[in-house]
């Protein structure tokens, strides 16, 4: 099995001095490469290919925000996984609409950071469904009618069974469980899932998720349920 490139980015050596003692130990996970400030992550991208990073968000000279959404930008980013203190900070927020694949509280249980790496890396972001709810909510509640009326006209572009999908992904439902729900293959949900990122130009699902949100499509199925009763 080829071992998990993992990137460590935290401005406190001690942090990430932990953060490679705990991780540095399984088997899966190989620790190429530290930084302690985000000015310092591209180049080490280019020269240690990690495929995950693990960015502290609170960094004195170029932040974790700056730096997370600078490497999404690039061709064959990393995944991005941001480290915090908080559970919705609108850092966070921030982090996860220009391309991280989630958070981890730095209190998190090691198992649980390595549990979060290994995820990202398969490709599954890493928000709970109870975290994710917090996160909308708190991010509904600044500037909601602006951003409402823009993610609407980017939603537009989704078929019936695009924007289906995309309601099912804003509830944090797994492929699986939207594939039981909707009467498809799993297959087939994660074909609509790459076609619903490729046409809204976003990153990971956990875009999705915000985008809809946004879109206030969460709270028409709301509705939508309560009418049917």
């Amino acid at each position: 099995m080829t071992a998990i490139r993992l990137l460590l980015v935290d401005d406190d050596p001690l942090v990430r001095a932990g953060l490679s003692f705990m991780m540095g130990g399984a088997d899966d996970i190989e620790i190429v490469g530290e930084a302690a400030d985000g000015g310092e992550v591209e180049a080490l991208v280019d020269r240690t290919r990690p495929d995950v990073v693990l960015m502290d968000i609170r960094m004195p000279t170029v932040d974790g925000l700056t730096a997370t959404e600078r490497l999404r930008a690039r061709e064959d980013a990393p995944q991005v996984v941001v480290l915090t203190t908080f559970h919705a900070d609108e850092q966070v927020l921030r982090a996860l609409r220009v391309g991280a694949a989630g958070f981890v509280l730095k209190d998190t249980p090691p198992t649980e950071i390595l549990a979060a790496v290994r995820r990202v890396a398969a490709g599954d972001p890493v928000l709970s469904p109870t975290v994710t709810r917090q996160l909308m909510r708190h991010a509904l509640g600044t500037a909601a009618d602006t951003r409402r009326a823009g993610a609407r006209a980017r939603m537009a572009v989704l078929n019936d069974r695009e924007r289906e999908v995309a309601v099912a992904v804003g509830r944090g439902l797994a492929n699986a469980e939207i594939a039981g729900g909707l009467f498809m293959s799993v297959a087939t949900v994660k074909t609509h899932v790459s076609r619903i990122l490729a046409k809204l130009d976003l990153n990971n699902r956990v875009q999705i998720a915000l985008l809809a949100y946004d879109a206030g499509l969460l709270d028409e199925e709301r509705t939508e349920e309560q009418e049917g009763r």
